[in-house]
């Protein structure tokens, strides 16, 4: 009975959710276009002419943004878009979709033909775990998709490029931004104004690789 009532409040809460509405206005397909918006706005990133990597990239509200945002006046794309998840995603314009887990070898290798050499300036993540209601296996769990992505970024990233991945707040929050910190040169803390207030996610923008130590 509860979980009933729950699910009628939440479903309540969505439709009368302002971002909801102006994400259906403008198209976009999921609210979380108005997070990466905010962010990319606060932080000046993406420019004419880069290269952006998005992980976990369904349902493609993420990929809409980046590929409006690089589209020039001629309604040409400058710069490139390629979307990876493990989910088939419905295609954006001009975007590159890659259907596969990006740890597995047979994907990476389809991202590294597709780059042809080139390095990445942008790498954008909205993933989340399944979380269990077990702080510690989510944490653990939330801790690894960060690190995924931090891996991705250090090994395709230009030494001046940036991330932008989501953590949550909690228990082992300190030590994603920790780890984050001994490899970046910039870290810094972003919760978009379209993040439920409820909600403990919290997003990372790294900035800037810092030279492997001897």
């Amino acid at each position: 009975m509860a979980k009933k009532k729950f699910s009628k409040a939440w479903v309540q809460q969505h439709i009368n959710d302002p971002y909801v509405k102006m994400a259906q206005q403008k198209g976009y397909r999921a609210r979380a276009a108005f997070k990466l918006i905010e962010i990319l706005d606060t932080e000046r990133l993406l420019r004419a002419g880069n290269v952006v990597v998005d992980l976990g990239s369904t349902p493609g509200s993420w990929s809409q943004v980046v590929r409006e945002r690089l589209v020039g006046a001629g309604g040409v794309i400058d710069g490139r878009v390629i979307a990876l998840d493990m989910l088939p995603m419905e295609p954006v314009a001009e975007v590159e979709f890659i259907l596969g887990d990006f740890r597995e070898d047979a994907v990476l290798a389809d991202l590294h033909a597709r780059l042809a050499g080139r390095s990445v300036d942008l790498v954008i993540s909205d993933m989340a775990p399944n979380l269990t209601g077990v702080a510690s296996a989510d944490s653990a769990r939330i801790a690894h998709v960060c690190e995924l992505a931090m891996e991705f970024s250090l090994t395709h990233l230009k030494p001046d490029g940036a991330l932008i991945v989501k953590a949550f707040h909690g228990s082992g929050f300190s030590q994603i931004v920790e780890m984050f910190k001994r490899h970046f040169v910039r870290v810094v803390e972003r919760k978009p104004k379209a993040s439920r207030d409820k909600s403990s996610e919290t997003f990372l923008v790294a900035r800037g690789i810092k030279p492997t130590q001897p």
